[in-house]
């Protein structure tokens, strides 16, 4: 069977935008055993529950397991370099998002594997907003506040994340660079954990993927001040942006996408593009992950390397801009 290049999933990309992807050839035999995806964050995260979502489905259409294995750590630098050095037979796929496709790249001096020349995409899942909350007893209820608490105690508040690197930090140090104030970056090894301790009051505020945190804000556990995307979020209508709350230009999503190790071969990524953006299509699969914050994309593999090529030099203004550091 013929093997993939990158340029030749771009070339593919285009031909199946215009000739409509069904008409490529299917993998014969593929999946023959259970498909291994790699999600380089923690159990429980937003990564993980929009990849669980995916392979529940994907399980059903094509009838052999996918299954979630979670490599957290290092910034998603852990599991990408797990799927880069997996044998590319389209047994291991794995979740790239805006931090391991994008950010790393500015954020890093020397990443250990080579997102551009080690992967190749397969599907762009969609993108997710991140929200601003801060634990129930800080005793603020808006953005203004906030900004005016940090501003009389610089350094004081501190900030959990997911993670070093990811869109929950680097909104964070944007939001600091932008309005002047000063906390301190408490990084964690993943969403769960961050949002337990500020539940539990032992850190102030953080962001976090609508996915992960948007349960907690509707238990009342959390305080939502606002959203981080030029538009209010279909959950909570009546929660502004951080634009709209007195810092004008605030932007940040995060999404995500399917991609696999260079070399798989090209049917089978043909078959898997097809199969995802069908189970994207269904009306209860959209309603499910909308309910967690998570706006679906369909198309072509090469929407997602494009997305990485406009987004990249952004993220690296991003990166510059805050200052923001591994820690």
């Amino acid at each position: 069977m013929k093997q993939l290049t990158r340029r030749e999933v771009l070339k593919l990309g285009i031909a199946a935008a215009s000739l409509g992807i069904s008409g490529l050839p299917r993998a014969a035999g593929w999946p023959g055993r259970p498909v291994r995806l790699v999600v380089p964050s923690a159990a429980g995260g937003s990564p993980d529950a929009i990849c669980r979502l995916l392979t529940e489905e994907l399980s059903v259409s094509l009838g052999q397991s996918f299954i979630v294995d979670n490599k957290p750590g290092g910034a998603g630098n852990v599991g990408m370099v797990d799927l880069v050095n997996a044998a590319p037979d389209g047994y291991t796929i794995g979740y790239g998002n805006v931090g391991t496709l994008a950010i790393n790249k500015a954020l890093f001096r020397k990443l250990p594997y080579d997102p551009d020349r080690q992967l190749v995409p397969v599907a762009l899942l969609g993108y997710v907003q991140n929200a601003l909350v801060v634990r129930k007893d800080l005793g603020v209820s808006n953005v203004k506040g906030l900004i005016a608490l940090a501003k009389s105690k610089p350094g004081m508040l501190t900030m959990g994340s997911a993670g070093n690197g990811t869109t929950g930090h680097l909104s964070g140090e944007l939001f600091k660079a932008m309005t002047g104030s000063s906390m301190t970056h408490v990084p964690y090894r993943g969403s769960p954990q961050a949002i337990q301790d500020l539940m539990g009051g032992q850190v102030d505020l953080m962001f976090d993927n609508l996915s992960s945190i948007s349960p907690h804000i509707k238990a009342g556990r959390l305080t939502v001040l606002a959203v981080t995307g030029a538009q209010r979020s279909r959950l909570f209508p009546e929660t502004p942006t951080i634009a709209e709350s007195g810092v004008p230009g605030y932007d940040i999503v995060a999404w995500g996408g399917i991609v696999a190790p260079a070399q798989t071969p090209r049917a089978i990524v043909a078959q898997l593009n097809s199969v995802i953006n069908t189970v994207l299509a269904k009306p209860s699969v959209r309603e499910r992950y909308a309910a967690i914050g998570f706006e679906t994309l369909t198309g072509a593999p090469e929407r997602l390397t494009e997305r990485v090529a406009r987004e990249t030099p952004l993220w690296a203004s991003v990166v510059q801009r805050s200052g923001a550091q591994v820690d």
